[in-house]
């Protein structure tokens, strides 16, 4: 193994660490590390896609022994993702005899994508203590205008992914609190990882028929991600989230700053 896979399978191993512990970070770290290692981005976000289909398959099987997965939300949510995806990757393959101009689209795309999880994460106690009053308020639709603005938030979710292989953590998880402040943390989360799986999963295989992928590299990063996510899972709760998100965040935009501008 020479020094560039070893450094592909630490990679994977601080990123799994930094999501088994944080629950986020796992596209928004990867594609950027995969861009240092030389990596264009059209195949880093190909390549990252399949990778975060892979290692949150784990968490939907645990999710969902545990019933923590409303798939009724689930199932709205593809209803705009997938669709938006398949436009997403159809309008990427009309740039794909231009390879420069794809990766510009992807690469600033996928800075202010960065950007806009930094502010996420940064912010999520704000965010959170929103969906809590809302609830508590008098706008809080239901039924038709509900399912219709989860249809919405998914097509915004496929859209960003497919870019970027960003969005269906942090940004999917904020965009479920706020629509849904009603359902505990925990079936938020899970319906969250469930609906990742399947977007994840299309736009990696999407991104792989355009050739935007490296079979070698996703397995090498396998390798260190899933030791990695098992041990930060373990350790999840023992480092301050005070400590861990403002430096996640801060990292973030410094990478989105750089990318985009």
């Amino acid at each position: 193994m020479d020094f560039g896979n070893v450094g592909l399978v630490v990679a994977g191993l601080v990123v799994g660490f930094i999501v088994g512990m944080t629950g986020v970070g796992g596209g928004s770290l990867m594609t950027p590390i995969l861009l240092w290692f030389g990596i264009n981005p059209a195949t880093a976000v190909g390549t990252d896609l399949l990778y975060a289909a892979i290692t949150k398959s784990g968490g939907v099987l645990v999710h969902a022994k545990n019933r923590n997965i409303d798939w009724a939300i689930t199932g709205w949510l593809t209803l705009g993702s997938v669709p938006a995806v398949g436009l997403t990757l159809w309008f990427l393959s009309s740039l794909h005899s231009s390879p420069d101009a794809m990766n510009a689209v992807i690469k600033q795309a996928l800075g202010f994508v960065l950007f806009a999880t930094a502010l996420a994460i940064l912010f999520k106690k704000r965010l959170l203590q929103f969906a809590h009053d809302r609830a508590g308020g008098h706008y809080n639709p239901s039924g038709a205008r509900l399912n219709a603005l989860t249809v919405v938030t998914g097509l915004v979710l496929g859209t960003m992914v497919a870019l970027t292989s960003i969005g269906a953590g942090a940004l999917g998880t904020v965009a479920l609190f706020i629509l849904y402040p009603f359902l505990v943390t925990k079936r938020l989360v899970g319906t969250e990882i469930a609906h990742a799986v399947p977007l994840t999963l299309v736009a990696g295989l999407g991104h792989a028929s355009m050739g935007n992928m490296d079979w070698h590299i996703l397995g090498f990063l396998l390798i260190g991600s899933l030791p990695g996510i098992y041990l930060g899972s373990h350790l999840s709760g023992r480092i301050s989230d005070e400590l861990l998100r403002p430096c996640l965040a801060v990292m973030l935009a410094m990478i989105g700053f750089k990318l985009a501008f």
